[in-house]
């Protein structure tokens, strides 16, 4: 009731969960009004804080109101958690919302736009648009009168600062059921959601003198996995790409089955209202086929390498030209740093035959180039000289970091001393510097920072921790090791406490 007195909603909407909501979006971040949280997402922590991976959004909204200033800092994950937080309290279901490979279209084209030099380089200046390797929103639950029949229930929301909407960084309530059918044209913010979870990878080839033309289209590789918290008294199965027990699947509630008439037909309708028109007038088939053979992770600390598989199905021998290169990336899908290119110069590939061309990253290469969270993207765009015909692709894979292996007791009790034992081997060919542990769980114990030794090289990090529980119940216990050299390596067990 605070935010809403403090940000002005007029008492005469405030039975509407439309309005409500939107202005909710709004208030949770702090970029147009000084509102709850301050979002960061790289570079360094001026104040000495880092990201609140762990702080609950009751504590969030607890310090705002005793100081009325914005907390610093969150990130997608943590604005989803204050949205749920602030939507129950005032009866509105919601849910947070996970969306795997999210786009973020910067100019309506309700595509993700990628710029390539003649030579086969990607041209980061110009590519605006991303695609993040998550992202976290809400999903609300409420009727829309404003909308036509049928477009009520469950309505996407953000309060991730990401674009400007109607002057204001703010997003939603946009209807799933228009998401899903590319009906964009509907309130509020929809185009902007259905390019988050349908939007396709358009490439285009910038000449000399800045004409582009299109070179590649990738329609299968922008919202994956869509995932939400299983209500309770359901149970899932563990998946083999996932091991929580308690995700439930609701991509189909965004977007029909991959690559079916009914998904593609959304993408067009999309297309439609769009600022780039007119996207998807086939090319002729080629008569080489290429695969950059996909990540999905590689052990950090591994050398690894990029294969370019090439198969000639043509009567005639061909020529190819290009490039591949790797980077860097941040979570959101901006490139940081380039690593390594190489130039592919005229490579025969006899008819009727394949060829593979391999490019290894070696862990000197990689490491000096790393940011937060360890997010690489690996880049192709090669030509056949013959036919003019030219092959685009990206993929985004992540270094695999090691889990935190905790020990402890499944039950205690409240007031008397709990052990965990925590440990995890060093993957790096270097020692580990600057190493500290940050411990805490609500209920078990307050965020306490220790300081370690170093961990040499292909070791094993063990220590102890000790804490005393506080309240009843089932509580988590949160490890997190950092280091100049490896960051936030993760670990949690369950404890159940009793008085």
């Amino acid at each position: 009731m605070c935010l809403l007195d403090r940000y002005k909603l007029s008492w005469t909407v405030r039975g509407d969960p439309v309005k409500v909501t939107r202005k909710l979006s709004a208030i949770t971040n702090s970029k147009d009004d000084e509102g709850v949280l301050v979002g960061k997402w790289s570079g360094s922590y001026d104040d000495g804080k880092s990201p609140l991976h762990w702080a609950g959004s009751v504590a969030i909204l607890n310090e705002y109101y005793k100081t009325k200033k914005p907390v610093r800092f969150g990130q997608c994950w943590v604005f989803s958690g204050v949205m749920t937080t602030l939507c129950r309290a005032l009866g509105i279901p919601a849910r947070s919302v996970t969306n795997f490979a999210s786009a973020h279209d910067c100019d309506g084209s309700i595509s993700i736009d990628s710029f390539w030099s003649e030579s086969g380089e990607p041209m980061e200046e110009l590519n605006k648009d991303s695609v993040w390797n998550f992202h976290v929103w809400n999903d609300v639950w409420m009727a829309r009168p404003d909308l036509p029949p049928g477009y009520g229930g469950w309505q996407a929301i953000d309060a991730t600062p990401q674009e400007a909407s109607d002057g204001v960084y703010c997003c939603g309530p946009a209807s799933l059921e228009a998401i899903k059918r590319g009906e964009v044209n509907m309130p509020y913010d929809t185009p902007f959601v259905f390019a988050e979870v349908n939007a396709d990878k358009v490439n285009w080839e910038l000449n000399e003198v800045n004409e582009t033309t299109i070179v590649g289209v990738d329609k299968r590789s922008v919202g994956m996995r869509i995932s939400t918290k299983l209500p309770k008294g359901r149970t899932g199965c563990i998946e083999h790409f996932c091991y929580d027990i308690q995700r439930e699947d609701v991509t189909r509630m965004y977007k029909h089955e991959e690559g079916s008439n009914e998904e593609r037909t959304a993408v067009l309708q999309a297309n439609q209202n769009s600022t780039k028109k007119g996207l998807y007038n086939e090319g002729k088939q080629s008569d080489v086929e290429f695969e950059l053979v996909d990540k999905e992770t590689v052990p950090y600390g591994n050398d690894f390498e990029i294969l370019l598989k090439i198969k000639n199905i043509s009567d005639e021998e061909r020529t190819i030209s290009g490039c591949i290169s790797t980077s860097s990336i941040h979570y959101t899908g901006i490139t940081a740093n380039a690593i390594k290119t190489v130039q592919v110069k005229e490579e025969k590939v006899r008819t009727k035959s394949d060829k593979v061309i391999s490019v290894k990253v070696t862990f000197d290469e990689y490491f000096p180039q790393l940011v937060e969270q360890c997010h690489m993207k690996m880049s192709c765009m090669c030509r056949v000289l013959e036919t003019k015909h030219t092959y685009v692709h990206q993929d985004t894979f992540r270094l695999l970091k090691p889990d935190i292996k905790i020990k402890a007791p499944a039950t205690g009790k409240i007031r008397q001393l709990i052990k965990a034992k925590v440990s995890f081997k060093n993957p790096l060919p270097c020692t580990l510097t600057h190493c500290t542990l940050t411990v805490e769980g609500p209920g078990l114990q307050e965020p306490n920072v220790l300081k370690q030794s170093i961990v040499a090289s292909k070791q094993t990090f063990m220590t102890t921790i000790e804490f005393l529980p506080r309240k009843a119940g089932l509580k988590e216990l949160v490890v997190v090791f950092n280091s100049k050299e490896l960051s936030m390596v993760e670990g949690y067990c369950e404890i159940t406490i009793s008085t």
